[in-house]
């Protein structure tokens, strides 16, 4: 049986940040803090579609996702203050760790045209946004039930203070970056 990604970070990542990065305690190694997952509906009106975002959103994420309203009316995209504008799921702790591994082993790797995640998709306190273009590349999803495909924004907060601190930690996870 493999090693859960979270077994891995406490006994080998976090001895081998405390090296790489020259920490002289655990705590002071950085951690993924949470994952935050959004999806985008926008001017999409129709009540099904929004009920199979959710679903596939919490098929994939393992929770109900929260709606996200809009703030402010925007006149030019056709959006009212209070109108359902995306959906967001943020995933702690074992909830997260499953996440990120089906993430790594499985979903990443099944993305048309994937060559690992540029350095770019980090800002400069080391947590990592990247979108998927097609949500049915999540083992979850079996294509012939699906009628829109939809993408997701994905990011993961870090505790790392620098960028490269938080491209080192997520690089021993598993991450593909270039």
């Amino acid at each position: 049986m493999s090693i859960s990604l979270h077994e891995k970070y406490k006994k080998e990542i976090i001895p081998a940040l405390m090296k790489e990065l020259k920490k002289e305690t655990p705590m002071a190694v950085p951690r993924i803090k949470k994952v935050v997952v959004n999806v985008g509906v926008g001017r999409i009106r129709d009540e099904k579609i929004h009920e199979q975002v959710r679903g596939v959103l919490s098929l994939v994420t393992g929770q109900k996702p929260s709606p996200r309203p809009a703030r402010v009316a925007i006149s030019s995209f056709k959006t009212r203050k209070g109108l359902i504008i995306g959906y967001t799921a943020t995933l702690r702790r074992r909830r997260m760790y499953d996440f990120l591994e089906r993430l790594i082993n499985a979903t990443l790797p099944r993305t048309r045209d994937f060559r690992g995640l540029e350095e770019k998709s980090f800002d400069q306190k080391g947590n990592l946004t990247l979108g998927v273009k097609e949500h049915i590349v999540f083992p979850e999803m079996a294509a012939e039930d699906v009628r829109h495909i939809f993408g997701l924004e994905i990011t993961v907060v870090t505790t790392a203070r620098k960028r490269a601190e938080g491209i080192a930690l997520l690089r021993m996870m598993g991450f593909p970056i270039k």
